[in-house]
């Protein structure tokens, strides 16, 4: 039986509770078509309780970026077991899981929403690509990256973060296939790297050494081969 009483939340259970709400808002549609009045309702809530908690949108939506940002910097994290194909390509399916599910606001994020520019915002992203490239160079097992293998790694997290932007504008592409094609396009920007580079090819030698013969860059190699033309 019911009393029909409602329980009072702590300050701090409360803060997160408006957090979530909010980022399943903004995960939805771009924050800036969510008010504060939606938040309020659906947090079952008044307006000025909502500015109680937090001075204004900016930093209730920061406060919702952050902890995206944290999801989003976990996904990253992969047990270091079996090939670097298919470590790559499970963490591939993390990132499009999280961009399915937040696509608007991820959308908003990347090519301009409310805290976009903020010191905040900036540093969140940043944060996140930073765990990103810590994780891929701990899967490499690369202490003291050269340059030239931060660039590889770099330009491949803004790779990742274009492509799914792309994607999203109309998911015209299999999402599997281009999970698949991130993880070949690592290796093809670390191939070419290798090519002229001889830290960076004992980099792939490594990782080639531990490649199945079936494996997801065995099979590009084997297509790469099958491109070029026939000598009569």
């Amino acid at each position: 039986m019911t009393t029909g009483v409602r329980r009072r939340m702590g300050v701090e259970e409360r803060r997160q509770q408006l957090i979530g709400v909010a980022l399943d808002l903004f995960s939805h549609r771009s924050p800036d078509d969510v008010s504060i009045d939606e938040i309020a309702a659906a947090a079952g809530i008044s307006r000025p309780l909502v500015y109680h908690y937090f001075p204004g949108k900016l930093s209730l939506y920061e406060a919702a970026l952050q902890r995206a940002a944290d999801d989003l910097a976990e996904r990253f994290v992969e047990p270091r077991e079996g090939p670097l194909g298919s470590r790559l390509l499970r963490v591939m399916g993390r990132f499009f899981d999280f961009v399915d599910g937040h696509g608007p606001g991820f959308s908003a994020l990347m090519r301009g929403g409310p805290a976009v520019g903020s010191s905040t915002t900036n540093a969140l992203i940043d944060s996140v690509r930073q765990a990103a490239y810590v994780q891929i160079l701990a899967h490499l097992g690369v202490t003291d990256p050269p340059a030239r293998l931060e660039l590889v790694i770099r330009s491949w997290i803004s790779l990742a973060e274009s492509t799914a932007l792309i994607w999203l504008d109309g998911r015209r592409i299999p999402r599997a296939e281009l999970e698949l094609q991130l993880v070949h396009d690592f290796a093809a920007l670390t191939a070419v790297s290798a090519a002229f580079d001889e830290e960076m090819a004992d980099i792939l030698r490594a990782v080639l050494v531990e490649e199945p013969a079936d494996g997801l860059f065995a099979e590009l190699i084997t297509r790469l081969i099958e491109l070029a033309p026939q000598q009569s």
